[in-house]
């Protein structure tokens, strides 16, 4: 996915809520942990067959990753046991990367958020973003605007607002797929222990970690490992070989020790950062390789902008 806020999500949500439902509840309200002697309750449907199938979390599989930048780096085969070794923490996007509007948001800028960042659900809060209200669905806002003839009704948000969810961090990712499936509600924040928003995850992101990426007709075709965007500047994915990326831009990166360690590209880049780079990061290799960071999540990166010495800056990020 190129967007933190899945833009491919199925729209069959509950219908919008009546005025006087309320939309806002207590955080740990949706979720408690259950103590350590008390069994998971019997989970319903395809669903909880599965988790029942998987065992208790003792069962961890010989294929974990070994290392840090493993996990970081590798675009590693989602697996069905990841819905109970992940927790929220480890697939939801941070808040600096949500994007949210106001209640106060009129029609034309609401419009050009969903334009700009292809979201199909986008959270509106109330003053500031720990404040939520709810969430306003795309397919909401055109049923009752976009295709109303002239003399439309006056535009209010508030009517067309759904429930969140609100879930910690440390809540198991099967867990959560269990409530949205169960509450049909596709999109929750992660709360944190003062009771402010900390994330965001929607149902996409979790079933991407069971069956992998999710493309739909709006995201970017990534047949190729990379593309040239003009003379010294290249797109690669962040699992492209790295001999392979060296031979395209005629540069050598590694060498001596690490030769041997780092298979990827996107394995270099976090070597060199120590971390795992947000999106927007530029790390600039030995070489004055320049890798911008495109697209990235908080467990592995996903694409880069490479730009080799002397090249400015003039690219767009996808």
């Amino acid at each position: 996915m190129n967007d933190p806020q899945s833009p491919g999500e199925a729209s069959g949500d509950a219908e919008p809520p009546s005025p006087n439902r309320t939309l806002h509840s207590h955080p740990l309200a949706e979720w408690e942990a259950p103590p350590p002697e008390t069994p998971d309750p019997p989970a319903r449907g395809f669903l909880g067959r599965i988790l029942r199938t998987l065992g208790p979390l003792a069962s961890e599989p010989e294929d974990a990753p070994d290392s840090m930048m493993e996990a970081a780096t590798s675009a590693e085969a989602p697996s069905i046991l990841n819905l109970r070794r992940m927790s929220v923490d480890d697939v939801a996007v941070t808040k600096t990367d949500i994007v949210a509007v106001p209640v106060t948001v009129g029609l034309p800028e609401l419009v050009e958020v969903f334009r700009e960042h292809g979201y199909s659900r986008v959270p509106v809060y109330r003053g500031n973003l720990d404040q939520p209200l709810g969430l306003i669905h795309l397919k909401d806002l055109a049923l009752k605007h976009g295709f109303a003839p002239k003399g439309a009704p006056r535009f209010a948000l508030r009517p067309l607002l759904r429930p969140l969810l609100y879930v910690p961090g440390s809540m198991p990712i099967g867990a959560l797929l269990q409530q949205m499936q169960q509450k049909r509600i596709h999109m929750a924040l992660v709360i944190d222990e003062y009771g402010g928003v900390d994330g965001l995850v929607t149902i996409e992101d979790l079933i991407e970690q069971v069956i992998g990426e999710i493309d739909d007709e709006h995201d970017e075709s990534e047949d190729g490992l990379w593309v040239q965007e003009r003379p010294g500047q290249w797109l690669v994915l962040a699992r492209a070989p790295i001999d392979r990326v060296e031979a395209e831009i005629g540069v050598k990166l590694i060498s001596g020790v690490y030769e041997e360690e780092i298979d990827t590209l996107g394995g270099l880049i976090f070597m060199l950062a120590g971390h795992v780079p947000v999106r927007g990061e530029v790390v600039t290799d030995d070489s004055g390789v320049q890798f911008e960071v495109v697209d990235a999540d908080a467990r592995r990166i996903k694409r880069v902008r490479l730009r080799l010495p002397g090249t400015a800056e003039g690219g767009t990020i996808a």
